[in-house]
């Protein structure tokens, strides 16, 4: 399926924001027919004070009450539309902001936006864009008053209303060019935001690194790099607002003295009182004063500037699970002509079940892309993979995820407590469970020897490379179903920590299938078979026994050839 341009999407996008917060903004309609009411009602009842006051007399109370009226519910309709707009720009943003953290945790790997960038679309992108329902429903408001102005003069004198309405098709087609140029420069200036946030995040994960090169000040500069551009868009925005506020109060202001005249000549001639005069002038200002309006659109074109970014991350596809669940079986992955671009090219592979494979390739071989087929963190370009005869897209995400666990190189870890991130997962394990795998992972003596043990905080337990990769074993193993991957979970690790490790993965996981990218001998010697990965496909399956005498598989280790 094609997807739909960026302001299409965008637009859909916003219109479902504003079905999430149909009740606040079904308020702020409310109260902005009542303000444009009394906007419109109170000229005519200063109209009629004015014209009730007699020759050299005072005007009575009973004439001034319903403009003392008029006055207080404006004043209450503007509170509760300041209340009413906040919570529907509220309720709009959370709904963005939980549709994109859902859509991007359910598209994981697949998503191409640096962290940094996702969080400014996340934080200040949704914001904006959540402003919307309540700017689009007030800007149409807005012009109520301007509609009901123009049949009140056209009631009082149809030449003044005539001189009026004239001017507003120009006024429409300008407002239409303001909304499409603010909405193009804010999304450029959303876009150089994301850009040094992108940036920054990239800094701050790697600071270590920095700090090790003494590059702080070239790495600020090139973070900071976009900041003329910024400055530009901003200076952009500005310009447009400032262009189109100047030419709609010069049109105002012509407007209504144009007005003035008519009336004034009218009120010589005798055709309006001065009561009708009065309104004629705040009629007219309000059938051209689009000054509101503009504040609304303006909101609105940043809304769509920031719904038009959250919805190229929403065009990112995420996978779609089947409902089923795991077939009986003992594991068996199958590879069926499986490609993927820049890494394997027509890979046809049977891992057997029960069993400790190692997968082993010169940098670049497509191992990594073996590893992320094998539990679905990826789908091919071209084939399919299978456990136990059963496509894994027809599989229930819960399923495949209870079925096919994971342990990286460089875990990352989630939960308030080193217990919590061993047992992160789709079910949490006994406590026994959880202490178990920390021991057959190695890390539940150097777990112990936390302030807390167990239940330190994450953020209180400085942990090595080497123990981070323990912990993050643990948890795979804490969950493991019938499939194990292992892509380079033990780099970090020394020989001695790796092969208890590996007695582990042997002997306490027998029976499970154990996929094991490695790039150790000493490894790929104790798996019960070695799949050799060369230049994106299988060169030969077979025990590393086997392999070793071939002088191009003993390379891949950097042994003689």
């Amino acid at each position: 399926m094609t997807s739909p341009p960026p302001a299409v999407g965008a637009d859909r996008l916003l219109l479902r924001a504003a079905g999430r917060a149909r009740g606040w903004t079904a308020l702020v309609a409310a109260t902005a027919l009542a303000d444009a009411a009394a906007a419109l009602l109170l000229p005519f009842a200063l109209a009629r004070a004015i014209d009730a006051v007699p020759p050299g007399g005072t005007p009575a109370a009973a004439a001034l009450w319903p403009c003392a009226a008029l006055v207080a519910a404006a004043a209450a309709a503007e509170v509760l539309s300041e209340l009413a707009t906040g919570c529907a720009a509220a309720r709009a943003t959370a709904w963005l902001r939980h549709t994109l953290v859902r859509h991007l945790l359910a598209a994981g790997p697949a998503v191409r936006v640096p962290p940094g960038d996702v969080a400014g679309r996340m934080v200040g992108g949704a914001a904006e864009a959540g402003t919307a329902p309540a700017a689009a429903t007030e800007a149409a408001a807005g012009l109520l008053p301007a509609a009901g102005a123009l049949a009140a003069l056209w009631l009082i004198d149809w030449r003044t209303a005539a001189a009026i309405a004239a001017a507003l098709p120009a006024v429409a087609l300008l407002m239409r060019a303001f909304v499409r140029d603010i909405t193009a420069s804010a999304h450029r200036y959303l876009a150089v935001q994301g850009t040094i946030a992108g940036r920054l995040a990239e800094a701050l994960a790697g600071t270590r690194t920095i700090a090790a090169a003494g590059t702080a000040g070239r790495e600020a500069a090139r973070i900071l790099r976009p900041l003329p551009g910024l400055r530009a868009e901003g200076e952009e925005m500005w310009r447009v607002q400032g262009g189109i506020a100047a030419r709609g109060l010069l049109a105002l202001l012509l407007l209504q003295v144009a007005a003035v005249g008519i009336a004034g000549a009218e009120l010589a001639a005798g055709r309006v009182s001065p009561g009708e005069l009065v309104a004629t002038v705040q009629y007219a200002g309000l059938a051209a004063g689009f000054g509101p309006v503009l504040t609304q659109l303006l909101r609105l074109g940043r809304a769509r500037a920031g719904a038009r970014r959250a919805a190229e991350v929403l065009a990112w596809p995420a996978p779609r699970h089947g409902t089923g669940a795991a077939p009986p079986g003992p594991g068996r992955l199958e590879f069926r002509g499986v490609a993927v671009r820049g890494a394997l090219d027509g890979l046809d592979l049977t891992v057997p079940g029960g069993r400790a494979v190692a997968v082993v390739g010169r940098s670049g071989s497509g191992a990594s892309a073996l590893a992320a087929l094998a539990g679905r963190l990826a789908d091919p370009d071209r084939g399919e993979v299978l456990l136990d005869g059963t496509p894994l897209p027809l599989l229930g995400r819960t399923a495949l995820r209870r079925e096919i666990g994971y342990a990286f190189a460089r875990p990352a870890l989630f939960g308030a407590t080193v217990r919590d991130a061993i047992a992160f997962g789709p079910s949490r394990p006994p406590e026994a469970r959880l202490r178990e795998a920390a021991r057959a992972a190695r890390a539940d003596e150097f777990i112990r020897r936390l302030p807390r043990g167990y239940g330190t905080p994450l953020a209180e337990a400085p942990l090595s490379g080497g123990e981070l990769q323990r912990v993050g074993l643990a948890r795979a193993f804490a969950h493991a179903g019938r499939v194990l991957v292992l892509d380079d979970a033990t780099s970090s690790l020394d020989t001695v920590t790796e092969l208890r490790i590996t007695d582990a993965l042997l002997d306490r996981l027998a029976g499970r299938t154990r996929l094991i990218v490695a790039h150790r001998a000493s490894t790929a010697a104790r798996a019960d078979l070695v799949v050799w990965l060369d230049g994106g496909r299988v060169r030969r399956v077979a025990p590393h026994a086997a392999l070793w005498p071939d002088p191009d598989y003993r390379a891949v280790f950097g042994g003689p050839a």
